[in-house]
């Protein structure tokens, strides 16, 4: 919200320095974001009088002058040729600064001194283009500055208002803040307003069919106008606060609008048909082309203002090309209507308009000022544009609003303030605000909020009211008091810090990513079409379509951080994330929220060095990870099954993750398909896992076996196995046998090619043989060792070599 300092002293009795002023709005919750003089810095601009014009002796274009300047003649060579002997023009006397850092110096043109310059009001930064000097009223007193003289010297406040201050949107409602504040009282705007013989309800009638949508309308006729220009003062004005001025009769109702805070609608109304209005919600489908010239497909919620045939304007938001006001406009139908909120601000968001009026309107405008708003602007109109009121006024107000009665207890308006406050204290304040007040009673306040404030619907409002208009400067600092609890963090807590600790010190990096994204990822990451994870929840008010669903899978997120770090070169990549998917239930039953720690692996293995090698990382090192995790949190029963548990993965270059059976994550390359489809150039190793079933398989406790102070022995075997037999089944089959002497089973070498049958492998794998009571002879050792060949051959079918 743009106001001047002048415009508010219209309403307000104010003296403080514009800077006072600024800190002031600022502490009532008003807070200027900026402010700017107007004209400041350029008193040396002054009228002044040309005494004596004559030809340049040595320039055919240049005029050599002589100026009065109140307190002397100045020689001034000027290349203008508008003006005459006795005119009165700004004068920029040595030393001013115009706009754009222009310096006044003494110089000489064409071999005579000028001592200043005569200024064109594109050069004094008053408009864009000029034809010449600037030509002032004769009855201007010499020497005064030329800003102040035209009344424009003046103070810009930029406020940033938050939503709930609807009422602080004009002028009068900022104006109303500050007499509040000061304890003074507000002077309204006055008008006469004279009307003509003839009726208004012979001349139109309007009918509102949707009294939801549009509470009250009222309207004014006036007949006889003369669209022209508007007066200076209005134009600088509406110029102050950032509106172009048009003519006569739409700057009016711009003007009223900042300075009530109410939008009014003027319609030419020789264009409406039937000469009536009609409010009510357009028609599915239904063209209509607004005033910017854009044609609007509108649906049943929009409200359309239309006549007797057609839409001529978007209720609240913008009025139709086919009523604007125009050069021949002679009469005119005002509008000042209440629309509600909620369907002005759907209708706006919908078809991506934002005006001024919509701005308000879905606020909360104050649906008790139209008439005044109306009237103001009607005798404007009658000023400015001439022509005959209609008597009377169309007011269509099918149930009243009245204003809404709150109470507020004094003494607990002190206790949330820390102050000492009466009644009489609490009572007036309210009174500034123009609350009714009735007398407390028992130290109780009864107060009618005036229709204004949309936003005071609680006893707390009011408290807040109190603060700002009593200071918050003077509500007390005091320490708050707290008690302390100690709260051991659960297990689920230890291991959850444990886990992210123990990949950071793997290398890997936290990333925290949105909790929804777009419904084309599933598609990215090449999901199936009927995987449970494309059932999702959908945002009813999402920021955009990239982010209307919330994540069933961490893999989106984590390949468009790795995409995006990408993109800024960054090409090896360790980064995880532990955060909730969002996996919906049956009907209105909140989603489950499973807690998944995932990560992403991709680019080289080591840092790059002269002495590193270039290995870039595998599916093994994406293992290791996850059975460093294992190992450090004391998960036993872990194991990975070979296969292709995700649509995602690389067929044949991934694996489950099983504890005790059950299914706790996967891991592996992804598909070079969503790899392209992610634009990275190096394969990616993804993990993820169900934390919530991890969990429950960490041991608090670990048994540990003191080795044997005896030596061990070692033993290989070397064996033919079919391709499709998982290695680790070896080790489960030579560990099956039960014997306390066989202490591991380790796999050393994984053969395949020369020499190997087709669709076979070769394994060698050393048994570990060791006994706490003593060292064991190899007439002990070669029995068992045979049971473990034997039981690989009768289990696994192995050959061994």
């Amino acid at each position: 919200m743009i106001v001047t300092y002048n415009w508010l002293k219209e309403f307000v009795d104010c003296d403080l320095p514009a800077a006072e002023l600024s800190d002031l709005l600022t502490m009532l919750g008003l807070e200027v974001e900026r402010m700017e003089t107007v004209g400041g810095g350029m008193d040396d601009v002054v009228v002044a009088q040309v005494e004596e014009k004559a030809q340049h002796p040595n320039a055919d274009k240049l005029s050599l002058c002589k100026v009065n300047n109140g307190s002397e003649i100045l020689t001034i060579v000027c290349g203008a040729q508008n003006f005459k002997t006795g005119d009165k023009v700004a004068l920029a006397q040595i030393g001013a600064v115009l706009p754009g850092e222009f310096k006044i110096k003494r110089s000489k043109i064409r071999g005579e001194e000028s001592y200043g310059m005569l200024c064109s009001e594109k050069e004094l930064g008053l408009a864009d283009e000029s034809a010449g000097i600037m030509i002032l009223p004769s009855d201007f007193q010499l020497g005064m500055p030329v800003f102040s003289a035209l009344g424009l010297k003046d103070t810009i406040f930029e406020i940033g208002l938050t939503p709930n201050r609807a009422d602080c949107l004009s002028v009068i409602g900022i104006a109303r803040e500050i007499a509040a504040k000061l304890g003074k009282k507000i002077s309204y705007p006055g008008h006469e307003l004279v009307e003509g013989a003839t009726p208004i309800t012979d001349v139109t009638s309007i009918n509102v069919e949707a009294p939801d949508l549009c509470p009250r309308y009222t309207a004014r006729y006036i007949s006889g106008c003369k669209i022209g220009p508007s007066p200076q003062w209005m134009v600088n004005r509406l110029k102050a606060v950032g509106l172009r001025s048009i003519n006569n009769v739409v700057d009016v109702t711009n003007y009223v609008l900042m300075e009530y805070g109410h939008p009014l609608h003027a319609f030419d109304f020789n264009h409406l048909a039937d000469g009536k209005i009609i409010v009510r919600p357009a028609g599915d489908g239904e063209r209509f082309v607004t005033l910017d010239g854009q044609e609007r497909v509108l649906q049943s919620s929009d409200l359309t203002i239309r006549d007797g045939q057609r839409g001529v304007a978007l209720a609240g938001i913008m009025g139709g090309q086919n009523s604007e006001i125009g050069d021949d406009t002679t009469n005119i139908l005002l509008e000042s209507a209440y629309f509600n909120p909620s369907s002005i601000r759907r209708t706006s968001k919908r078809l991506g308009i934002h005006t001024e009026s919509s701005h308000r309107f879905e606020r909360g405008a104050d649906v008790n000022i139209l008439p005044k708003a109306l009237d103001r602007a009607i005798s404007l109109i009658a000023e400015l544009a001439g022509g005959s009121v209609a008597q009377g006024i169309i007011d269509i107000y099918p149930q009243p609003v009245l204003p809404r009665k709150l109470t507020a207890r004094v003494e607990r308006i002190n206790q949330m303030l820390g102050l000492s406050l009466s009644s009489d204290e609490v009572c007036d304040l309210f009174q500034r605000l123009e609350f009714n007040v009735t007398e407390s009673v028992q130290g109780i306040v009864e107060v009618l909020v005036p229709s204004f404030r949309v936003d005071l619907e609680r006893e707390i409002d009011l408290v807040e009211e109190i603060a700002r208009l009593n200071g918050f400067e003077k509500i007390p600092v005091t320490m708050p008091q707290a008690r302390i609890f100690s709260d051991l963090p659960s297990k689920h807590q230890i291991i959850g810090k444990s886990v992210k600790d123990l990949l950071v010190c793997q290398g890997l990096s936290e990333v925290i990513n949105y909790s929804f994204f777009a419904p084309d990822a599933y598609d990215k990451v090449i999901l199936v079409r009927d995987d449970y994870r494309r059932n999702t929840i959908k945002l009813l008010n999402p920021l955009s379509d990239e982010q209307s669903i919330m994540r069933t899978t961490l893999l989106p997120g984590l390949l468009e951080t790795a995409a995006r770090n990408a993109s800024f070169r960054t090409l090896n990549q360790r980064i995880f994330e532990m955060r909730r998917i969002y996996l919906p239930k049956h009907g209105d039953e909140l989603p489950e929220e499973p807690l998944y720690v995932a990560g992403l692996l991709t680019g080289f293995r080591n840092v790059e060095g002269w002495n590193q090698d270039k290995t870039e990382v595998d599916f093994y090192d994406v293992k290791g990870i996850i059975e460093n995790i294992f190992v450090e949190l004391h998960i036993s029963g872990a194991s990975f099954e070979a296969g292709n548990p995700e649509s995602f993965y690389h067929p044949g270059k991934a694996c489950t993750i099983l504890c005790a059976g059950e299914t706790i994550g996967s891991l592996g390359e992804l598909h070079p398909t969503v790899q392209e489809n992610y634009g990275l150039e190096k394969p990616l190793y993804y993990f993820e896992i169900n934390f919530e079933k991890m969990v429950p398989h960490s041991m608090d406790t670990v048994s540990v076996n003191p080795p044997s102070r005896f030596p061990d022995t070692c033993r290989d075997i070397a064996m033919l196995i079919d391709d499709d037999t998982p290695s680790d089944a070896v080790v489960a089959c030579a560990k099956s046998i039960k014997a306390a002497e066989v202490q591991d089973v380790e796999i050393f070498d994984l053969y395949k090619g020369e020499n190997i049958p087709v669709g076979q492998k070769s394994i060698a794998i050393r048994v570990r043989y060791s006994s706490r009571d003593k060292t064991l002879s190899d007439d002990e050792v070669t029995p068992i060792h045979q049971r473990v060949i034997d039981t690989l051959r009768k289990k696994l079918n192995v050959t061994i070599r």
